[in-house]
């Protein structure tokens, strides 16, 4: 993949010097034949060859510089065309004071000296034309192949909204004809763009579709909040549009482009609220270039988000590990196709194998660690609480341990706000991974660091995708409880946020993500069946099963005794953290240990977890 991209990059640029150099000529010659009426007499012939040489060798260069040979040729626009003027520009100037200095042409004695500006602007409208070509052609054809797509409103007449219609005018291999745009800003009204006209606002939908005959509905409205976006939807839906593609977020989309082909169906998370995330992207970069990188569980939902963001700050190597090979096979394949020039490595390993964490530290010294890699079931955890101290409590102490053995910079613990005045064995064992973290930090060189958050939108074996799949099987769709709430966020906003805390973290921290206002389980089930054009009681039903071992309520952030104090970021704030005695937690880890090696009964061990974590009531 890496080889055809660079040949094709390759085969780009040495098109594009040859129909510079055909340009050169012709605007040259064409400039003699225009200033002497077509009849150029011969003592000015040896001019143009020179003049000729002189322009390839100054024209060629300043244009490479001005990066003219590493564009996209379907998506070339006016800020390519800025740098052609200037590239001209500078060449012309230095053109000219070569031939006002070369001894062939001596104070421009007998040479026409108007040439050189008329051969300025035929190198620049020449040199523009090719560039210009495949986007014109694109256009063209593009308009003529769209009366056979489905009419199309684009709602947001923004960047986002541009790139869009941009890609689509482009590509033969899209279902869009797009009419016009939409939007609520009224200084946009009548602004046209690439040709189509801003129509109205949102609330104008339901009398534009009907006029226009509108099919579907492109919402490009990337750092809108989900009142919005639930506001186009309910809009579309009430002119009978029930094709609605939506644009991802700003925190997803690759190196800021957005295109049709990132367009996706509108989920129940794009309506509950996409608040826009404010980081200190250089701070970020300045953490992340050029380090070797260690993400654990990065086939699961946190771990491969994870990879995702910190692969656009590019990192020198990226190590992606995971027991699921086929989790690791999918997210190391597509990071493959979106950063080409990324190193990865993929380790399967299992966490709780020390000696195979010893051996891959010991071969990749990684400088940052995220360990992602958890058991998260909540019912199942208390079902298999060995399972649970193996994997959350003495697989983050092995990674601990090998971080601060290899002189890693920084340990990032993924944690969740079930490690808060815990009530299942997760959570005591998140608790206790936090502990542990702490633990260490006070011994070594290493910054541990802690993030805790709460359930991410759509990650694996979360409510949204149960719920997603009980509607298509017809119902009933199963809530817990009536009152139940959690709170709720992006994937991707998750993880730049804990990017930004492991930035700014000086070691020893538990920060907490600002998660908004929870969120009521039963809501969210009424969200998802609306959204699927069903009708609550005639369609489909919800039932009411009861709360499972270990689950709240409610969740908390903190416990009672923590409290926050603000950071630099107005989503993240630090935890006010209890005294630990290290002594005695060391003395607790050893007889969980001890008990785990001799002894499998589940009350032993959460009686040993009990006498550790603080408030830990089950």
């Amino acid at each position: 993949m890496l080889n055809l991209f660079k040949k094709t990059k390759l085969t780009k640029t040495i098109f594009f010097v040859l129909a510079d150099i055909i340009s050169i000529i012709i605007s040259v010659w064409l400039a003699f034949l225009l200033r002497f009426d077509f009849c150029i007499p011969s003592q000015y012939i040896p001019f143009i060859y020179r003049m000729i040489g002189l322009a390839i060798i100054f024209i060629l260069p300043v244009f490479y510089f001005q990066k003219l040979y590493s564009f996209s040729w379907s998506y070339v626009s006016t800020n390519e065309l800025i740098s052609l003027f200037k590239a001209v520009t500078i060449a012309f100037i230095f053109l000219s004071v070569a031939i006002f200095a070369s001894h062939y042409f001596p104070h421009f004695i007998n040479f026409p000296r108007s040439v050189i500006f008329v051969s300025y602007f035929l190198v620049f409208i020449l040199c523009g034309a090719s560039r210009f070509s495949k986007r014109i052609y694109l256009r063209v054809m593009g308009q003529n192949r769209m009366f056979k797509k489905e009419r199309t409103l684009i709602i947001g007449a923004g960047d986002a909204g541009e790139q869009i219609l941009r890609s689509i005018i482009s590509s033969s291999k899209n279902p869009y004809y797009p009419i016009g745009f939409i939007d609520d800003n009224p200084i946009k009204k009548g602004v046209v763009i690439h040709g189509l006209k801003v129509l109205g606002k949102i609330s104008d939908i339901s009398i534009i579709a009907k006029n226009l005959q509108i099919k579907q509905l492109i919402i490009a409205l990337p750092s809108a909040d989900g009142k919005k976006i639930r506001e186009a939807v309910e809009a579309g839906k009430k002119a009978g549009i029930w094709k609605i593609k939506i644009a991802p977020p700003l925190s997803e989309i690759i190196r800021g482009q957005v295109s049709f082909k990132n367009l996706k169906d509108v989920e129940v998370e794009d309506l509950l609220g996409r608040e826009q995330v404010n980081l200190d992207t250089k701070q970020i970069e300045s953490f992340i270039k050029d380090k070797s990188v260690l993400i654990t569980g990065s086939a699961g939902s946190i771990g491969s988000e994870l990879s995702r963001q910190v692969a656009k700050f590019r990192p020198e190597l990226l190590l992606l590990l995971d027991q699921d090979e086929t989790g690791i096979f999918n997210i190391s394949k597509e990071l493959e196709n979106n950063f080409p020039n990324l190193k990865i490595c993929n380790l399967i390993a299992d966490i709780a194998d020390a000696e195979k964490i010893n051996k891959i530290f010991e071969k990749f010294r990684p400088e940052i660690i995220f360990h992602a890699a958890a058991y998260k079931h909540v019912p199942l955890m208390e079902e298999n609480a060995d399972e649970a101290v193996k994997n959350n409590i003495f697989g983050t102490k092995n990674l601990a341990k090998a971080a601060v053995n290899y002189n890693a910079k920084k340990f990032i613990f993924i944690s969740t706000d079930k490690a808060v005045n815990p009530s299942s064995v997760m959570g005591a064992t998140k608790r206790a991974g936090e502990m542990v973290c702490q633990l260490f930090n006070e011994k070594n060189k290493t910054k541990f660091i802690s993030v805790r958050f709460g359930n991410v939108l759509n990650s694996r074996g979360s409510v949204i995708p149960i719920f997603r799949e009980q509607i298509k099987r017809g119902g009933p769709v199963e809530v817990t409880h009536q009152e139940m709430k959690r709170y709720f966020m992006l994937t991707s906003e998750a993880c730049l946020l804990v990017l930004q805390a492991s930035a700014m973290g000086q070691g020893g921290e538990v920060f907490v993500l600002d998660m908004g206002k929870p969120i009521k389980i039963l809501d969210l089930a009424k969200e998802m069946i609306k959204l699927s054009g069903l009708v609550l009681d005639r369609d489909i039903t919800i039932t009411f099963t009861g709360i499972r071992p270990g689950e709240k309520l409610f969740e908390e952030m903190l416990t009672a005794e923590e409290g926050t104090s603000a950071t630099q970021n107005n989503k993240i704030f630090k935890a006010k953290l209890s005294a630990i005695n290290f002594f005695e937690l060391e003395k607790n880890l050893e007889n969980l240990e001890n008990i785990l090696k001799h002894d499998f009964e589940q009350e032993k061990i959460i009686s040993a977890l009990k006498s550790f974590v603080p408030y830990y009531r089950n």
